[in-house]
């Protein structure tokens, strides 16, 4: 069946970059994958299961809406929310159930008496701030009265001690070590009061780039995906991409020098051409920067994309002679024969990161999951 936009992800793709996560990790580290932003735009159920099938033993999102979405659909694996809650978010944890981060002290009395008042044992992270300078404390000393509150409250469980790297993606630069050096002395220290705590920091880069970053659980986001963690090949890593892209040439149209497709005329032809376009835009996510400066795949091979990038159509530059036919399959990302566009390719075509541009796949790209 043609498709205007649809985003196919390989869960077999996710259960084995799991597997070759944990293939990375030393003695009884455990493995969180972090399904935040709808699993980083492959949709959060599906990959949730599919990680937890390839060897993931946590799961980690950034908003409690997202963890009863998850336990709406009956995931019941230990579930962390990362981001910054309001007191209706912490009460809305304690229901779903899920694990929380708090470094201040009022909101762990605060969240003490919801525990109480609903008889629920709440499960807490106390979150150093190292260096990354956004949630956390920086002052150790909080983080041990927020350990202390929690531990001597009836229905609170301390469960981990946490932090979040900055630079972990710039190899060889010199700020992760100075983080990583900051948070083990402290967790050293942590670790005499509270030895059954659950210590973690590395996301996928730390996990990849220093295993004195693992302690007793890494936390991995675009690795699951087969996306590379340092914006370069993900099979460097022994990654597997897990999201293509797919659309389909709606038109074919001969083009004479001097004739523009787009708005803006951005693009006009210099030779006589075919020019087909597919109905796929930045309504979808394919971003408008993309205008002139991208290439999609059609019967294994590359053809540029012309002209200015609209919300429901690009045009692309099919040559002088063709054989492409409306109804064809284009892919902009994924592979087709021999070629194949990554999402690392795109995203330094236009100078972001590969998660922001999984993440823009809007609703209305049709999601498919299979297994292969």
């Amino acid at each position: 069946m043609i498709e205007r936009a649809v985003a196919r992800i390989d869960l077999g793709a996710i259960e084995r970059n799991c597997a070759h996560i944990r293939s990375q990790l030393h003695g009884e580290t455990k493995l969180c994958a972090v399904v935040k932003a709808d699993a980083y735009g492959h949709g959060d159920t599906w990959c949730a299961k599919a990680a937890l099938a390839g060897g993931a033993d946590w799961l980690a999102v950034a908003a409690v809406s997202e963890a009863l979405e998850l336990r709406r659909h009956g995931i019941d694996a230990p579930l962390l929310v990362m981001g910054a809650l309001t007191i209706e978010d912490a009460r809305a944890a304690l229901e779903a159930p899920a694990d929380v981060v708090i470094w201040e002290p009022e909101f762990a009395e605060a969240f003490a008496r919801l525990a109480d008042a609903d008889g629920v044992t709440g499960r807490v992270h106390v979150k150093l701030d190292s260096g990354m300078g956004r949630l956390g404390t920086k002052d150790p000393e909080q983080a041990l009265a927020v350990a202390r509150i929690v531990g001597e409250a009836e229905h609170l469980q301390l469960i981990g001690l946490m932090t979040h790297f900055a630079t972990a993606d710039e190899q060889g630069d010199d700020y992760l070590p100075q983080q990583l050096g900051v948070f083990a002395e402290f967790a050293g220290r942590f670790r005499e009061q509270y030895p059954e705590v659950i210590v973690h920091a590395a996301n996928s880069p730390a996990t990849f780039r220093d295993s004195a970053s693992h302690f007793d659980m890494v936390r991995c986001g675009v690795a699951v995906y087969g996306l590379d963690p340092f914006q370069e090949d993900p099979t460097l890593r022994g990654l597997d991409q897990a999201l293509s892209l797919h659309s389909y040439v709606a038109a074919v149209r001969r083009f004479e020098p001097g004739d523009s497709a787009g708005y803006g005329r951005r693009w006009t032809a210099e030779r006589p051409t075919y020019v087909g376009t597919v109905p796929i835009g930045y309504g979808d996510g394919f971003r408008r920067a993309f205008t002139n400066n991208a290439e999609l795949l059609i019967g294994g091979r590359r053809y540029p994309v012309v002209g200015t990038v609209s919300m429901d159509n690009i045009t692309v530059d099919l040559g002088a002679e063709t054989e492409v036919e409306p109804g064809t399959e284009a892919t902009l990302i994924g592979r087709d024969g021999r070629e194949c566009i990554t999402v690392e390719e795109l995203a330094h075509r236009i100078g972001t990161i590969n998660y922001e541009i999984t993440c823009g796949l809007t609703p209305r790209v049709r999601r498919q999951w299979s297994s292969t």
